[in-house]
C-alpha cells in the first residue's frame, strides 16, 4: 500500500495494526506491513510498487509517524 492509501485508511480506521519486521530478503533492514480489519495486510510500497525497507529503524519510524500511525509493534 503506498504512503498516501496508508494516510487515508488510517484516517478512516480501517488499519487495525501496524507491524514492523526484518526484511526477509535482507535481515540488515527492516520494512513494515499494515493489518485491516479484514483480516488482510499490505506492505509499504513506492511509486514503483516496490516493498520500501529501510537500513536504520529510527528512518522507519519517521516514515509512520508521518502517516499518522501512533502505535506498531516492532518483530525481531
Amino acid at each position: 500500500m503506498k504512503r498516501e492509501n496508508v494516510r487515508e485508511r488510517h484516517a478512516e480506521g480501517l488499519i487495525s495494526a501496524t507491524h514492523v519486521i526484518q526484511n526477509p530478503a535482507n535481515p540488515g533492514e527492516w520494512i513494515v506491513f499494515f493489518k485491516k480489519s479484514a483480516g488482510r495486510s499490505y506492505f509499504l510500497v513506492d511509486d514503483n510498487d516496490e516493498v520500501e525497507s529501510f537500513g536504520r529503524l529510527d528512518d522507519l519510524i519517521e516514515v509512520v509517524r508521518g502517516l499518522g500511525i501512533k502505535f506498531a509493534e516492532i518483530h525481531m
